[in-house]
């Protein structure tokens, strides 16, 4: 039976990322973004409320559909659906959609007036720091399609050699205890691979422990006997980060994964319980989440550089940029999903 909450869990951190980015215009990280109108520390601190388990949940979600995606799914075909849901929309969305985000970032700090194919050009001729933010080359929000696809492929080969099956019964003797510390494993893999913030260690980590640990009903079955002082811990936790975020600007690598891990087991737990059903958000969202994912950074910032420009009312800026690129990106979803070439290219796969 397939489990909902899964896809409605991912659903919903997907659509977290509007807000996210849309407060990252006022972050006041020290990394800025395509377009930046300077430091906002409720904003910012809304922005690490969240950002401690919201794209590694989705990690862990990926890991264990993995699990049930491969109990009717053989390893070529797998590989395959990834090749055309990830792999395929990944050189896309390089080739026709980063390039514009880093467009306008450069016409909003640097003044640049020349046009698209001028920039497509600059665009993969030049590296500085990954971030794009000065026009140059950057995965962009597509970092997480990429991870995945290389995550993927690495996962299918040691699945191969430590089957599921083989370790499935000592999963299930794991105590509590383990299974809750599972985080200090997770933050020494994030120093794996990590290329500015972004590790690929750390996401494997999280995949690898999705697929192998909490797709296991057992282990799933200890994480609800034992919710309240999770739970508890988490909300202690998540209030002493935001404070020490918002008074000192504490950003530690450890806390921040302790916080990540224990808010994603409670919220695995608030899936299981409230969202473990099929619903017309789950089967419109279960199609449209990935293609979502794809366009909405660079339709946001294309948004934001209007917006900006019209008005310098914080509520309208925020509203319209969140709400604008939304819209925009739903309708956008929809005219590729009419175009069969496009459509694959998008990654709208069976």
């Amino acid at each position: 039976m397939r489990k909902h909450y899964i896809d409605n869990l991912r659903n919903i951190a997907i659509l977290l990322l509007f807000p996210v980015h849309t407060f990252m215009i006022w972050n006041d990280f020290g990394s800025g973004f395509y377009i930046w109108l300077g430091e906002n520390k409720i904003l910012s601190t809304l922005i690490v409320l969240v950002n401690p388990w919201f794209m590694p949940i989705l990690f862990v979600l990926a890991g264990m559909s993995a699990r049930y995606a491969l109990e009717k799914r053989t390893a070529k075909e797998f590989i395959v659906q990834r090749i055309r849901k990830l792999l395929i929309p990944f050189i896309s969305g390089m080739l026709f959609l980063v390039p514009v985000q880093t467009l306008y970032a450069r016409k909003y700090f640097n003044h640049f007036e020349g046009g698209i194919l001028e920039n497509w050009k600059y665009f993969f001729t030049h590296l500085t720091d990954f971030s794009g933010y000065d026009g140059a080359f950057t995965p962009g929000q597509l970092w997480f399609i990429l991870f995945l696809f290389l995550i993927s492929m690495i996962s299918i080969l040691l699945f191969r050699y430590l089957p599921y099956k083989k370790i499935f019964s000592k999963i299930e003797r794991l105590p509590i205890e383990v299974i809750f510390l599972l985080f200090i494993p997770i933050w020494l893999m994030y120093y794996l691979g990590n290329f500015g913030g972004f590790s690929i260690g750390k996401d494997l980590a999280l995949f690898l422990i999705g697929y192998y640990v909490l797709s296991n009903d057992v282990v799933m079955e200890k994480i609800e006997k034992n919710i309240k002082w999770i739970a508890g811990l988490c909300i202690i936790g998540t209030a002493a980060l935001v404070i020490l975020y918002y008074c000192f600007s504490y950003y530690g690598d450890l806390w921040i994964n302790y916080i990540g891990w224990n808010s994603i087991l409670v919220l695995l737990f608030f899936g299981k319980r409230k969202l473990n059903k099929r619903t017309k958000f789950t089967d419109y969202f279960n199609k449209a989440s990935y293609p979502i994912y794809i366009l909405h950074q660079s339709i946001l910032v294309a948004v934001a550089y209007y917006v900006v420009q019209i008005s310098d009312v914080l509520l309208i800026q925020l509203l319209g940029i969140c709400f604008g690129s939304f819209i925009l990106t739903i309708a956008l979803y929809h005219l590729i999903r009419m175009i069969p070439v496009v459509r694959e290219m998008a990654g709208i796969v069976k």
